[in-house]
């Protein structure tokens, strides 16, 4: 693979990155939606959007290097993985806005760590069956991971952004719209 800035690179393969970048970053902008719309505080936002970038950036960084080895049986199983661990969010966000039970009733608390890094997880985990495809060809690696980062870390802002306005409006019906989200994106997933 090809670790280093080429200059031979086309404007079609640069564009090309850029729109697989973005369509990457949309899972997170829309995932971020649903978790904005639970109340997230902009020092959150900020710290969730970064450790998705990083996650944006290694999981097909990984994907790169496990490419050439497994890459007819990964994108499926990763994609389903995705899919059964949003269902899970989703589920218990939509459980817990009926419940009506507080921070200690939830399971997955968005606002922990561990919260964060499994809801990083699921959004760039089909970053890392693009990797595995990307891994085939000859790329610039570290413009790729870059892109990759970059468009998931500006999509999760944004999408977070959006979920935090409009749980504003929405009020107690916030963290039960933000779970029917993540359901449905962990069954498109799933299906």
């Amino acid at each position: 693979m090809n670790v280093h800035w080429d200059a031979s690179m086309g404007a079609g393969q640069l564009l090309t990155l850029l729109i697989m970048a973005i369509a990457l970053g949309m899972d997170a902008f829309s995932l971020g939606v649903g978790i904005g719309m639970r109340g997230i505080r902009l020092r959150r936002i900020a710290l969730l959007s970064t450790i998705i970038a990083l996650f944006h950036m290694l999981m097909p960084l990984l994907g790169m290097f496990a490419g050439q080895y497994v890459s007819g049986l990964l994108g499926d199983v990763a994609t389903h993985a995705a899919g059964v661990l949003l269902l899970l969010l989703g589920g218990h966000m939509v459980y817990n806005s009926f419940r009506g039970g507080g921070e200690s009733a939830k399971i997955v608390n968005h606002s922990s760590l561990w919260g964060m890094l499994i809801f990083a997880f699921s959004v760039s985990i089909d970053s890392f069956s693009v990797g595995v495809s990307l891994g085939m060809f000859a790329l610039d690696v570290m413009l790729t991971v870059l892109m990759f980062g970059l468009a998931g870390g500006l999509m999760s802002v944004l999408g977070l952004m959006l979920g935090r306005s409009a749980s504003r409006t929405l009020g107690d019906y916030g963290e039960a719209c933000g779970g029917i989200i993540l359901l449905t994106f962990g069954l498109l997933f799933v299906f």
